[in-house]
Formats: structure tokens, C-alpha cells, sequence
């Protein structure tokens, strides 16, 4: 008599993503419930990173020490598959690893300022290895064998990359990234005390199970087109496709959590982005000094940017902006009509200046800026000079800010 076939009870994917996040809040602080949705997603896609055209990088960044990002690295590091963690490493080191007979790992960088700080020019090859690594097809030729016996070889360096670090990071490495903006704890926010003894082992019978579940939604997930939030395009959809699809895979709430955490990150990572100069005057410029007027003189506009506190108009290269670099910082946009931004004459009672027409400038609003704000608001002062149909400076009204209803489309910057 043959005793009948067991089979597996199936895993409740959104159950098991719960443990995760629980085990998360266990140990970190994290900023957002956004934060710990991302985070949660991001170990889970590690399992399955060959399902997955790209893998985002994950980012904990913070402006001071003792904010968390070590700990959040440390847990990660025990839910997600073959890891290591390095503080220094050479970007040769890291393609041999990637193409070890084990599979691919997990690399965690913390400190990752110290790679790419002011003192780290000789670590663009890391850089390299980081950005290649984000796409399955990316990788490194290099040469290998001895003397003149050497044939080129291509190095892979796809794999799941979490860091940790002081500041920002460069431009290239933040655009492939989940950014987790860590903060010092407030006294009211309390977390258990890690240790690695006892709590080593909690962690990794997770990361089994975790595996596990993996295997039980492979196919699935590497057939599947998640569909993304409006607006998501192009270098943000790349980043966080890996992450809805694992969402979708696991059901429950996590579809939903997934897609809401993706704008908010996406957003908060735009608020945050101080690496585009042209971008912070475009939008400013839409936002608190146009504020719906359809031309305004050179001077007007330098005397609105410079009279926003929080603006870095005051100290560009240690002196205020002036007409000639506003007009550099503007040329590198162009028309509708696919010509530079340039100074045009603006007819008013009092004479002739040269200004910007809002109609020159709509193109580059539309496709670089966020959406506007929502709601209306007043302009940067409520002295903003506006010029309209030919009104002077000084005898024109304040104007009345333009909203958009279209609040959900975000402003995802293309590459």
C-alpha cells in the first residue's frame, strides 16, 4: 500500500512580506510608511533578481551620523540572498565576485560616502560597476591573462547593490535608486536593541522562507509587466518595476502599498534633487516668478529669485545670479520651436528691456519640472512684479498663480 503524495501548503506571499516589514520595524526607524513598504519589496526582489531586467540600487542616506543607515543595512543583509558587505572594495574584486560559481550576490556598501567624496576620483571604475550593474546586459571588457598572452574578457556586474552613507551620491548612482532619507530617532520613537546572536538566526529563517516563496512565483514574475503608477517613465519605471512586480506576485494589500509608495518616493527623491541648477530655475521661475504672466523683464526676474530665502540664487560660484548667468543657465533649454531659450525685447510704457516670454519657456515647464502645486498659492512675495500686454514693471498687479488638476502625473525626468 503506497501512502499517499504530500504536497507543499503554498505560501501566502502577502503574509510572509508582512513578517519582513514586521521584522523591519523590529530594529529600524524609517521615515515614511513608504520607506518600509520599499524596503520590504527591495529584499524580496533580491530572490528573484533573474526574473528582472534591472535591479534599482537602495539607498540609505542620511545628513549626520547615527541615523539608522548601518542598522537598516544589517537587516538587510540578513533577509536577502548570498550578501556582502564591504566598506571598500575594488571594482575588479566586484565583477570577479559577480561571475562567481555561487551566483550573484547581494553587495551592501556602507559608508559609501567615503567612496564617493571629494577624495574619491580614483574610484570611477567603482562607479562604473555600480551603474553597469544596475541593467542584466551591463558589464566590464577587461583584459586577462599574463604579458602579451591576453584575451579580453566581459565581466558581468549585474546584481542587487544596497548602500549607506553621509550626503548624497552622484547624479548616475541616484537616478538608478530607491532613496530612504534616514533621520537621528526622536525621543517618541523607539526600536529593539539588535543582537546579531540572537537575532541572526530570526532573520535568516526568514530569508529561507523568503526563497521559498520565490521559487513558487518565478515564472510568474519574470512574465510579468506590472502596470506602473501614471507618470512613471523611463529611468523610474526601470527602478521600481522589479518591486510592483514582486508586489503583484505577493496580492493582499501589497499592490496598492507598492504603487503609492513608488510616487511618494519618486516625488520625495525630486524634492530632495539639488543636482540640477537649470531645473530648480525653471521650476522656480514657472512657480514664483511667472505665476501666469506671459513675459517679464531681465531685472524683475533676478529680483524675485533673489528675494527667495530658500533659493540658491544668492550664492551662485560665491555671487548672485546675474542676467548673463541666468541667460547660460536658460540656453540650455530650448523653445517649442527647438531653439535656444534667449533674452527677447519686451515693449513696455517705460522703455524697451530685455526679458523671457512664458511662450519660450512652456516646453522645457512641460517636460523638466514637477507638476505644479496643487492647490493655489500665493507667489514667493506678494509684491512679485508681473508684466502683461505690455504693463510696466511698476504699474502691473500681482498675479494669480496657475494649478494643475493633473496633480498625479509626476515629474520623472527621462535617462
Amino acid at each position: 500500500m503506497t501512502s499517499p503524495k504530500t504536497t507543499a501548503e503554498p505560501i501566502d506571499g502577502a503574509a510572509l512580506l508582512d513578517e519582513v516589514e514586521a521584522f523591519h520595524r523590529r530594529f529600524n526607524v524609517f521615515p515614511t510608511e513608504s520607506a518600509y513598504a520599499a524596503v520590504t519589496l527591495w529584499d524580496a526582489h533580491a530572490h528573484l533578481i533573474d526574473c528582472f531586467e534591472t535591479t534599482p540600487r537602495i539607498a540609505f542616506l542620511s545628513p549626520e551620523p547615527g541615523s539608522g543607515k548601518s542598522r537598516a543595512l544589517e537587516i538587510v543583509e540578513l533577509l536577502t540572498p548570498r550578501p556582502v558587505t564591504t566598506v571598500s572594495a575594488s571594482a575588479n574584486a566586484l565583477y570577479r565576485l559577480v561571475d562567481a560559481a555561487e551566483g550573484l550576490p547581494t553587495v551592501l556598501f556602507d559608508e559609501v560616502d567615503t567612496i564617493f567624496g571629494p577624495k574619491a576620483g580614483a574610484d570611477e571604475a567603482l562607479r562604473g560597476f555600480l551603474n553597469a550593474g544596475y541593467r542584466r546586459n551591463g558589464g566590464a571588457l577587461r583584459c586577462v591573462g599574463d604579458g602579451s598572452n591576453q584575451t579580453a574578457q566581459v565581466f558581468n556586474s549585474y546584481c542587487a547593490v544596497a548602500m549607506a552613507g553621509l550626503g548624497s551620491l552622484p547624479d548616475t548612482v541616484l537616478t538608478r535608486s530607491v532613496i530612504v532619507r534616514m533621520r537621528k530617532r526622536a525621543p517618541n520613537e523607539k526600536c529593539e536593541s539588535y543582537r546579531q546572536r540572537t537575532h541572526e538566526k530570526q532573520g535568516h529563517a526568514l530569508r529561507q522562507r523568503l526563497s521559498k516563496w520565490a521559487d513558487t512565483v518565478r515564472e510568474r514574475v519574470a512574465e510579468a509587466w506590472p502596470d506602473m503608477p501614471e507618470g512613471v517613465t523611463d529611468r523610474p519605471a526601470d527602478v521600481w518595476e522589479p518591486l510592483l512586480a514582486v508586489a503583484d506576485a505577493a496580492g493582499g494589500d501589497w499592490p496598492v502599498r507598492a504603487r503609492s509608495a513608488c510616487l511618494e518616493l519618486i516625488n520625495a527623491a525630486w524634492d530632495n534633487d539639488e543636482s540640477s541648477l537649470g531645473v530648480r530655475l525653471l521650476t522656480d521661475l514657472r512657480d514664483k516668478v511667472f505665476c501666469g504672466s506671459d513675459r517679464m523683464p531681465t531685472a524683475a526676474i533676478i529680483e524675485c529669485l533673489l528675494r527667495m530665502d530658500d533659493g540658491p540664487w544668492g550664492d551662485l560660484d560665491d555671487k548672485p545670479v546675474n542676467s548673463r548667468g541666468l541667460a547660460r543657465l536658460l540656453g540650455q533649454y530650448v523653445t517649442p520651436g527647438n531653439k535656444p531659450i534667449k533674452p527677447r525685447g519686451i515693449r513696455t510704457p517705460s522703455g524697451f528691456p530685455k526679458g523671457y516670454y512664458a511662450e519660450d519657456l512652456t516646453d522645457a515647464w512641460k517636460r523638466y519640472c514637477p507638476p505644479p502645486p496643487g492647490e493655489s498659492a500665493t507667489s514667493a512675495t506678494s509684491a512679485t512684479p508681473q508684466v502683461s500686454g505690455g504693463e510696466s514693471v511698476a504699474d502691473s498687479a500681482t498675479g494669480t498663480r496657475h494649478t494643475s488638476a493633473e496633480t498625479a502625473t509626476l515629474p520623472i525626468p527621462a535617462g
